[in-house]
């Protein structure tokens, strides 16, 4: 048999970026990819890197990539903006999402 190179390319069609990594806390455990309930994530092919985030717009955003990550800071969970969380300080009166 021939000696065949398999590429996975992210899907650049999305605006969708449900999880965004820290590179630079990432050791590429992979615990994300084996949380994951929709198969968003593919490892890595480079030891030690971050995932790779193949299908976004699959994402439930359900949040178990972020708990299942060992390394606190790893992995910051981006929910759409219609989704994000409103508050209004008491305080103030200033509106805000996070």
């Amino acid at each position: 048999m021939r000696d065949k190179k398999v590429y996975a390319v992210p899907n650049a069609n999305s605006p969708l970026q449900p999880v965004i990594f820290d590179h630079d806390i990432c050791n590429g455990c992979n615990s994300c990819v084996e949380a994951c309930q929709v198969d968003v994530f593919i490892p890595n092919p480079v030891k030690g890197k971050s995932p790779i985030i193949v299908f976004p717009d699959e994402c439930w955003y359900g949040g178990c990539c972020v708990s299942a990550c060992p390394r606190p800071g790893a992995i910051f969970f981006k929910h759409p903006l219609m989704q994000r969380v409103h508050y209004k300080d008491k305080e103030t009166g200033t509106h805000f999402r996070i």
